[in-house]
């Protein structure tokens, strides 16, 4: 079971990313187990990349990138290629060398490795999965076919919970927003099948030709279940109900804000809420420790859902029931049929990929989403050197410096929030390539033969550790990324910081590359985690990770007014067709990007004072301001289908990769500079957004 998302967890993430449900934030050359060629990784600064017919003052993005998507055309099997792409397709296949290795049976492996190696073995082995068909899903098939009531809902949604399936809605555990020293439990909106509540209610052409594919999806799923001639019945039945569930839930830009999604209430509140639902017999079922209080993120979904759950017939509620469950079974634990219709949806008309993943590629991503600190440990002591570790604290340690610095020189926040600001920042906890501890996976049980028990086991040993948390203090060492993941995060109830060991290495951290471009690279990553902790999200928070207001109001007022600029000048950027940015459920991670980037250029200039590096002469055909700007450019090379890109204007925080680069740098004044711009050129504005 995933945590559910009123947990605020800010990603670096990279686009065209497949939804996994309604939380919403993949990869091909071989079919088997051979080991093929190891993917191309990308150098520090690749200047193959660089378009030299393009004026970087017109377009920075297609002259630093454009010619990416000649080298490199987006595969078949994936609905986005880039520079993040190429590095984790180079860390499947470090990881794929793991696994295989892990897998052979032999007596010297490690309890880790025989878990590991045998998850990935039973997932790879498809003649076995197909053999036992159905027949391994029917134990919970029955489950629901035995409903003979509503009131013996309880039992089976908390079952279902321990699962992964949040049919109805999500139940979890979270930091306490109002005291990050605890942890609570907390409940909230689910029970979509479609990526996020608009899909359900946009009008226009495109959402209803989605619905319609949605629903033939639905149907042939169930008719692949055995329901015949039914089938499509059942399927309006269930788009209906989840049209009805769409209308309670808040929409994804709202879900944003942290108030919007903390309702503190004792237990006895919630029950008021759905009236006749037994609140502790569920409960028990998900084994969760006792507790007396509960956020619910949504108080008027729940007593929607009363309302609508009571208007329902039975008939309908054990359909939905059914199609939740199938949908929430990962496609490699299923018949092939099965897994084949998965992907036609989410992956094909979803995202626009053209054919499934070789299924070595989606072991290996099963595996590490079952076992990722396991995995981890193995992957950590084979690719990850402490010399890269090392590297990377000293230029988070620069980039921590150089906000700091920039606090002093803001001259719309007064001295109070000034001083409030650096509390924080030296609060800010800095985690870099692993954990201290690897999570212990003694109790979890994987068989070499089972791949559909070993998610459903992996699924509830995960779901039964977090709920355990509830009532105890937080553990502050905890990581909510494996170490093999190319990604970041910043936790704003933690206040800490997370660079996986898989995204530190290049073309993000390169050894052989100059100080400009790492500083670039990885660099603007880190500025980018860090200014999280003071975004429109990110400021609510205080250095306990305390859900707390510190600001002075006039302070606020200004803060908002600035990053009201970068709303309208993001919301103005046209991504696809006639469809623009979000600018409001992008601005978090648009005010990263600009501030990340200004702290890392920031450190880059005080490093070469250091070391008394000439940052206007040229080398190799480029100053070391300009390596900086092509360094952070060519983090977001790369190009997607239109498909991807409608969902990710539809559900991901993030913008799409050309505005991560130019909306930056028409920002940055020193850009221009750089590059020779002259002001009036896209690229160089006369008016410029800055919050940070």
């Amino acid at each position: 079971m995933q945590r559910i998302a009123t947990v605020l967890v800010s990603v670096l993430a990279a686009c065209g990313a497949k939804p996994t449900g309604p939380q919403q934030p993949t990869e091909g050359s071989i079919d088997g187990s051979s080991i093929d060629r190891p993917a191309e990784r990308m150098a520090g600064l690749d200047q193959r990349l660089i378009d030299t017919t393009a004026d970087p003052c017109t377009d920075f993005f297609q002259y630093a990138c454009g010619n990416f998507s000649k080298l490199y055309p987006i595969p078949p099997d994936r609905p986005s290629f880039g520079t993040g792409s190429m590095l984790k397709e180079y860390t499947d296949h470090a990881l794929h060398e793991i696994l295989e290795h892990a897998a052979q049976p032999r007596a010297e492996r490690t309890p880790n490795e025989q878990k590991i190696g045998d998850a990935y073995a039973s997932c790879m082995d498809q003649t076995a999965i197909d053999h036992r068909g159905l027949r391994v899903i029917q134990p919970e098939l029955a489950r629901i076919a035995a409903l003979t009531a509503k009131d013996q809902l309880p039992e089976l949604l908390g079952h279902d919970q321990l699962i992964g399936v949040n049919a109805l809605f999500g139940f979890g555990e979270q930091q306490d927003f109002g005291d990050a020293r605890k942890q609570i439990a907390v409940i909230g909106q689910g029970g979509l099948g479609l990526p996020e509540r608009d899909y359900y209610l946009r009008t226009g052409a495109e959402p209803e030709k989605t619905r319609a594919e949605y629903l033939q999806h639905v149907t042939r799923t169930l008719a692949l279940l055995g329901d015949g001639a039914k089938a499509a019945d059942e399927a309006r039945a269930i788009l209906a109900f989840e049209t009805e569930l769409a209308k309670l839930s808040l929409d994804i830009t709202s879900q944003r804000d942290p108030k919007r999604v903390y309702h503190l209430m004792p237990v006895a509140e919630l029950a008021a809420l759905t009236p006749g639902f037994a609140w502790p017999r569920f409960f028990a079922a998900t084994g969760a420790p006792a507790f007396t209080e509960i956020n619910v993120s949504n108080p008027e979904f729940f007593r929607g859902v009363h309302a609508l759950v009571t208007a329902t017939d039975l008939a309908t509620l054990k359909t939905y029931l059914r199609w939740q469950l199938i949908a929430a079974i990962p496609g490699t634990a299923l018949p092939r049929a099965l897994d084949a219709e998965q992907f036609a949806f989410n992956g094909h008309v979803l995202s626009g990929a053209l054919q499934q993943r070789p299924r070595w590629k989606r072991c290996v991503e099963v595996t590490d989403g079952e076992l990722g600190e396991a995995v981890g440990e193995v992957y950590v002591a084979r690719q990850f050197s402490p010399a890269n570790k090392a590297a990377t604290l000293q230029m988070v340690r620069d980039i921590e410096a150089a906000m700091d610095a920039n606090i002093d020189t803001l001259d719309w926040m007064s001295a109070e929030t000034k001083a409030r600001a650096k509390q924080k920042l030296r609060a800010v906890a800095d985690k870099i390539g692993y954990p201290d501890h690897w999570r212990d996976y003694g109790r979890l049980t994987i068989a070499r033969d089972d791949a559909y028990g070993n998610a459903m086991r992996a699924g509830e040993f995960e779901a039964r550790r977090q709920l355990a948390k509830i009532g105890t203090p937080v553990e502050r060492g905890e990581w909510g990324m494996s170490a093999a993941t190319v990604n970041a995060y910043y936790n704003p109830s933690m206040n800490d910081i997370n660079f996986p060991a898989a995204i530190l290495q290049p073309p993000f951290y390169d050894e052989r590359s100059t100080d400009a471009e790492n500083y670039g690279h990885v660099g603007g990553v880190i500025g980018h985690e860090l200014t999280h902790g003071f975004d429109d999200e990110g400021r609510q928070f205080d250095g306990a990770g305390n859900l707390a207001d510190w600001w002075t109001p006039d302070d606020g007022k200004r803060f908002d007014d600035k990053a009201a600029c970068e709303v309208a000048e993001y919301g103005g950027f046209v991504a696809v067709d006639d469809v623009k940015i979000n600018g409001k459920l992008t601005l978090g991670e648009n005010t990263a990007d600009n501030g990340g980037l200004r702290l890392a250029y920031a450190a880059f200039l005080a490093d070469a004072e250091r070391k008394a590096i000439d940052v206007t002469a040229p080398v190799d055909g480029f100053t070391p301001l300009q390596q900086f700007f092509l360094g952070h450019g060519q983090n977001w090379c790369g190009s997607v289908r239109p498909e991807a890109m409608r969902l990710q204007i539809q559900t991901d925080p993030h913008s799409p990769r050309r505005f991560r680069v130019n909306g930056v740098v028409q920002n940055m004044p020193e850009f221009g500079q750089a590059f020779g711009c002259k002001v009036g050129q896209p690229m160089m504005p006369a008016n410029t957004c800055r919050v940070w």
